[in-house]
């Protein structure tokens, strides 16, 4: 699967699927734009320090649009400017490439980034997905996933999509030859398939529920339960982490706010985000089974981030031929302070 001061420039948000009254979802948020928070901050004092937060306005970010849209930040001194971006892979590379100081990013171009020797650095894992999935069009005979061999499958290559789809085809003794994949940014594969240019899709939510409606009938699902738990994290640079740690203890103070207003109060979370994703909350709801909410640096990051980086050196998507040491890429410092019992990984 590789995309929130928020000021939305919401006449220049990309219109990616037609899908009966045309919902435009949220990873082509293409170019910067900042989303103003509704809540007044909790300070009496302005805040004082500026951080700058590539996001993707997509589920897994709710902790830190929350932590912005309700004043959590503020309370904590923090002045966020937070602009979206395509997908969690062009965040990364804002804060990669010092634009941003953190960005909201899924695991796989977080494995991708420390593959490459970019000093990454994951202060948490903010949600835990499960929301990736295939949609074919059964007017292609597609009616199970034995069905997808021989097929065009559009993906977004180094992304989740990629780590999952190849995860999935694995259980079926698939080999790399049994389909042709076509790369192509989420927003572009929904209307693609709706066309019929491709034979299926992978996708993740709300892009898998879109696509799907647009075939109505002629739409066929094929389940990812089970097979992969992508997690959603906030992370910078070795440098950046290191030289602001008590700043970032505030902002995951504020992260971890979030989080639970996310758990607690979804109706309020989906009502910010269907704004912020350009669709509606009924849509939202629908999916919001499908993430857990939950701030920390568990093992399981670290494990995840080693088996795509196994499997990234398989499938020859990278010439290193070394699993990085993933420890030296977490920062554990600010959630340590921030809240100690959130840090479990083995170090």
């Amino acid at each position: 699967m590789t995309k929130g001061g928020l000021r939305m420039r919401v006449g220049k948000l990309g219109t990616w699927l037609i899908c009966a009254g045309a919902m435009a979802a949220f990873g082509s948020l293409a170019g910067n734009y900042v989303w103003t928070s509704r809540w007044p901050s909790t300070l009496d004092a302005a805040p004082t320090e500026s951080v700058k937060i590539a996001a993707v306005a997509y589920i897994g970010s709710c902790p830190i649009l929350m932590a912005k849209e309700n004043g959590y930040l503020a309370s904590e001194g923090i002045a966020a400017e937070v602009n979206f971006q395509a997908n969690g892979k062009v965040a990364l590379a804002e804060a990669l490439q010092g634009r941003a100081d953190l960005a909201t990013a899924a695991d796989t171009p977080i494995m991708f980034a420390a593959m490459n020797d970019q000093p990454v650095s994951v202060i948490a894992a903010m949600t835990a997905m499960e929301d990736h999935a295939i949609v074919g069009r059964k007017d292609r005979g597609i009616i199970s996933p034995s069905s997808l061999k021989g097929k065009r499958l559009g993906v977004t290559m180094g992304t989740t999509t990629q780590f999952f789809l190849d995860a999935f085809l694995n259980r079926q003794q698939f080999t790399p030859t049994d389909i042709t994949l076509v790369d192509m940014l989420p927003q572009k594969l929904a209307e693609t398939l709706a066309r019929g240019d491709i034979d299926a899709v992978v996708l993740y939510q709300p892009f898998l529920n879109m696509a799907a409606a647009a075939l109505k009938d002629k739409a066929t699902v094929l389940s990812g339960e089970g097979v992969y738990d992508a997690l959603f994290a906030l992370a910078g640079t070795r440098d950046y982490v290191s030289a602001h740690q008590p700043t970032l203890e505030k902002v995951l103070r504020a992260t971890i706010r979030g989080a639970q207003f996310c758990k607690e109060s979804p109706d309020l979370a989906r009502e910010v985000l269907a704004k912020a994703m350009n669709t509606d909350a009924v849509v939202l709801k629908a999916i919001w089974p499908s993430y857990r909410f939950e701030v920390g640096l568990r093992q399981g990051l670290l494990l995840t981030l080693e088996d795509e980086a196994r499997w990234a050196i398989k499938n020859r998507l990278t010439d290193k031929t070394k699993v990085p040491n993933y420890l030296d890429h977490l920062g554990l410092a600010p959630l340590r302070a921030a809240a100690p019992s959130a840090v479990t990984v083995i170090h």
